[in-house]
């Protein structure tokens, strides 16, 4: 039999003219629909090895070239993971047969975790599955396998999330933790920039004290570019006090690795000094701040934190009110005016 039903949906068997067996999904529970399905494909096989027609080429095989290019990269675990979930959607169907209206339907709508409530996810979460078919079809585009693909929309996004902390919350902050280890690894994200996890990743190895210097590798970086991390006298003091706690990593809990920075106990910390909403990366965000606070240039600062453009660094770096305030001053209208006036009457009484 050419089609039969696993589970719900129907499956095809076809022997193509050139001896090929083609066994695959046809995507649909509908026996009416799977039979025109398969007709169609063994039609078009007719007609590839006959009259030379291009073949029409299926999800998997993009899937599979689009991953060949990703291989190595640092998003490829991501890619494959978006891959598994739009594979179970569209298994066995032609690139062309797929539709704007079908893949923005099965999109995820919520996340699945063992031991957690399933909850919704967001915006972006979809934008990013959106981003991984379409480039799959731009590429399959690329290739020729496909005339056009379909217009996929970004859902909208809401503005990047920024706080940070003035220095005496800072200091506050710092004070209020109980341990030792996660109050020098809060502190050296003050005063380096640095991510939780390239500050729980960070090895001797990485470190150069003699230099005041430390390397975060391109294995651990979120750009996948390795970056030098000058470190000035207060962030020397900080490694200084994590010798002797690791072999091989400088912060650790008990002697014991990190993946991430307990959440919990940076809350209670928070909850403690009256910092709300408030997260480890927000350390992030402050010594950003900061830095613009003290005149540091945009571009040596985009250096500094790893990111890839100005514009990034512009999301994250945002200054004070009355810093503000200061540079506003620069420019007036009145003030200068009557300076301008003044300095112009003085002039005539000294011709006269």
């Amino acid at each position: 039999m050419s089609i039969k039903q696993r589970g719900a949906t129907w499956w095809l068997d076809i022997a193509a003219p050139g001896g090929q067996r083609i066994r695959r999904s046809t995507g649909t529970s509908n026996r009416r629909e799977a039979q025109e399905y398969h007709d169609r494909l063994k039609a078009d096989l007719w007609r590839q090895d006959k009259l030379g027609d291009a073949p029409e080429r299926t999800f998997e095989e993009a899937a599979l070239r689009m991953l060949q290019v990703y291989e190595g990269r640092k998003s490829y675990a991501t890619k494959v993971r978006h891959v598994a979930f739009w594979q179970a959607q569209f298994a066995g169907r032609t690139l062309c047969s797929l539709t704007t209206d079908e893949i923005l339907d099965a999109l995820p709508t919520h996340a699945e975790r063992k031991h957690q409530k399933r909850r919704p996810v967001t915006a972006a979460t979809r934008n990013r599955y959106l981003s991984t078919i379409g480039r799959m079809l731009s590429l399959a585009a690329e290739w020729g396998w496909l005339a056009g693909g379909p217009k996929l929309r970004r859902a909208p996004e809401p503005k990047v999330r920024v706080r940070w902390a003035t220095h005496e919350q800072a200091r506050a902050l710092l004070a209020a933790f109980s341990r030792a280890w996660i109050q020098d690894a809060a502190e050296f994200a003050l005063l380096t920039g640095m991510r939780a996890g390239e500050i729980l990743k960070l090895r001797w190895a990485d470190v150069d004290l003699p230099r005041s210097g430390a390397w975060v590798t391109a294995d651990h970086a979120k750009s996948g570019r390795a970056r030098a991390v000058p470190l000035n006298a207060e962030a020397v003091a900080v490694i200084r006090r994590r010798i002797g706690t690791h072999i091989e990593r400088v912060f650790t809990r008990n002697g014991k690795p990190q993946k991430q920075v307990d959440p919990k106990m940076f809350a209670r910390a928070c909850d403690r000094v009256g910092l709300a909403d408030f997260h480890f990366h927000d350390l992030r965000h402050t010594w950003a701040s900061w830095h613009v606070q003290a005149g540091t240039p945009l571009f040596v600062l985009k250096e500094l934190g790893g990111w890839e453009t100005l514009e990034m660094v512009k999301k994250y770096a945002h200054m004070d009110g009355a810093t503000l305030a200061h540079w506003a001053n620069h420019v007036t209208f009145t003030a200068q005016s009557g300076a301008q006036t003044k300095t112009a009457t003085d002039k005539v009484a000294v011709n006269a």
